[in-house]
């Protein structure tokens, strides 16, 4: 473990340390639960890594993966794999240790009668309006239910009515008697069951109620023996209920809940309820859409889980909540591609160039770099002949101050090939665009230096013209242009250049012997991977082309 990953968790970690250090816990035991409501997302991937971190950093600790499914109505089978093959994507196996909410649904019914025996909850017959406005505001006391004081038989026979399915959805829920005076709204009589006359993706009709979370959660720990649930900050006022609910029902461990700010990342939402309206309203190509923060997404789109991880242990994890620049996280994938990325060449953005003065027919085969970060990559053999495609960016009849590139009269280096000279230009008669550039090569620079010693400022790349293949090229960008899309309505704040596809990019031949899901860097333009369905697409830019929009230097 690097120096860096063992601060990973900082005041959690010297948490747990002490615990173990103690003897409170002979082991670690931590677990994410997720709800297979959606697809996990960049800000799940900072949990699991806590999480199941926490875990591996103490043997023989174990984390759980458990899925709370405890309301059938947004649930189902496709959320609890895809999560399945995320967590296992980001490098970690929960072994035998995977486990569901529906898996206690006898114990949680056990429970609530339990808490009706000892007089501390009730069936109330309120209506859901009722209920909110007797529940009294921030200065003002709530109201008892006038069914609050119902004898724990009569609550017994109704529970049971409710669970053969006698009541209707809405006309009764079981609550919890707390303290309808207490400053926390959770502890104001919670909720505890609700009936809800639908299928469930593992226990089918069996059940028409279904435990509330915060009822359902704190049990699942402690039926599982966790000794640190840890959480984000939104569950800290949840805290003093789940402490209610382990305290007042029999059960084999008292869990300690731990919370930590959650991730909220510039330039995207983090709600799942929202990702599923871009998703459901067809703004984005489903969960695995690359411009979603779903770990789905950011797979398809050739981030590597190494780069992921790397991300959440940099972020660390602290008490306060902020908001990470985006560019932390396409700062780490670059790092990460930098150093296992292979190096190719591909021209976007074509437009010919004729060597006026290559032998006819002749080609030659030079010899590139695979990649220079890594010596055991080699090199690999490609294609040179007298008519090339460059990119339209890279040549200017009329070349602004500091501009290196080729124009006319301007000599330039050929990436891996020669030094060439630009001597003038054709032009569309119509338009008056240009169609062709024309340039002369240098034969002493073979392999891009000049024997003399002379220098050029500018390094350009290409690919042969007769060998390239063709293929589009798919530009993914932020999918918001606010840095905070949540602040007002966040669908005004979509970024509408957020994907351009570029139909006839020209590669260099051995691109097409890639497999799918590898990526590569296009030297000069970033890395990209191959995907199914759309060809290539841009994983990320080799720089933050973004800062300037943010005004960072």
């Amino acid at each position: 473990m690097s120096e860096n990953e063992k601060t990973v968790g900082n005041f959690i970690r010297t948490i747990v340390e002490e615990d173990l250090a103690s003897g409170k816990h002979a082991r670690v035991v931590t677990r994410f639960p997720p709800e297979p409501n959606g697809y996990l997302h960049i800000g799940h991937a900072k949990a699991i890594v806590i999480n199941f971190g926490m875990a591996e950093d103490h043997p023989p600790g174990v984390c759980h993966l458990r899925f709370d499914d405890t309301n059938p109505e947004k649930e189902g089978t496709e959320f609890v794999e895809a999560i399945q093959r995320d967590v296992q994507w980001l490098g970690y196996d929960w072994g035998e240790n995977l486990y569901f909410a529906s898996d206690y649904f006898e114990r949680f019914y056990a429970a609530a009668c339990e808490l009706i025996e000892k007089g501390l909850a009730y069936v109330d017959h309120q209506t859901a309006e009722e209920i909110r406005a007797n529940r009294g505001t921030m200065t003002e006391p709530g109201v008892n239910s006038p069914y609050r004081d119902r004898t724990p038989e009569e609550n017994l026979d109704l529970l049971a009515r409710m669970r053969a399915g006698e009541f209707e959805e809405g006309t009764c829920i079981l609550r919890a008697k707390i303290d309808m005076a207490s400053g926390n709204f959770n502890l104001r009589d919670p909720s505890l069951y609700r009936i809800r006359k639908a299928s469930h993706h593992r226990t089918g009709d069996d059940w028409c109620i279904y435990p509330m979370y915060d009822f359902a959660h704190p049990l699942e720990d402690a039926f599982e023996e966790i000794t640190h649930s840890l959480c984000s900050l939104e569950f800290q006022d949840h805290r003093p209920l789940y402490d209610w609910v382990v305290a007042n029902v029999s059960t084999p461990a008292i869990p300690r809940q731990i919370e930590f700010a959650r991730l909220n990342l510039a330039y995207t939402v983090m709600s799942k309820r929202k990702l599923r309206v871009l998703v459901e309203d067809g703004v984005v190509d489903g969960w695995d859409d690359p411009r979603m923060p779903t770990l789905s997404g950011m797979r398809r789109r050739g981030y590597p889980a190494a780069a992921v991880r790397d991300f959440c242990e940099r972020i660390g994890v602290a008490k306060a909540v902020s908001t990470v620049d985006m560019g932390m996280l396409e700062a780490c994938v670059r790092e990460n591609l930098n150093q296992q990325a292979e190096r190719r060449l591909a021209v976007l953005r074509p437009i010919e160039l004729v060597v006026e003065n290559w032998p006819e027919g002749q080609v030659e085969y030079l010899e590139a770099v695979n990649n220079p970060e890594d010596p055991s990559a080699g090199t690999r053999q490609i294609p040179f002949s007298g008519r090339l495609w460059i990119e339209q960016d890279d040549f200017r009849a009329e070349a602004p101050r500091k501009y290196f590139r080729l124009t006319p009269g301007r000599e330039v280096r050929l990436r891996w090939a020669y030094f060439v000279t630009c001597t003038g230009f054709d032009t569309d008669p119509q338009t008056g665009e240009v169609v062709r550039v024309r340039c002369t090569y240098d034969p002493a620079t073979r392999g891009g230096d000049a024997p003399d010693g002379r220098k050029v400022k500018g390094t350009i790349h290409w690919v042969s013209a007769d060998h390239a293949v063709a293929a589009p090229v798919a530009l993914y960008d932020r999918l918001f242009a606010d840095e905070a899309p949540e602040q007002g309505e966040w669908r005004e704040n979509l970024n509408e250049s957020s994907l351009e596809v570029l139909p006839n990019c020209q590669l260099e031949a051995s691109l097409a012997e890639v497999p799918e899901g590898q990526t590569v860097q296009f030297e000069r333009s970033g890395y990209f991977v191959k995907a199914s369905g759309i060809g290539w697409l841009r994983t990320v830019g080799l720089r933050d082309s973004w800062a300037k929009v943010a005004g960072r230097k």
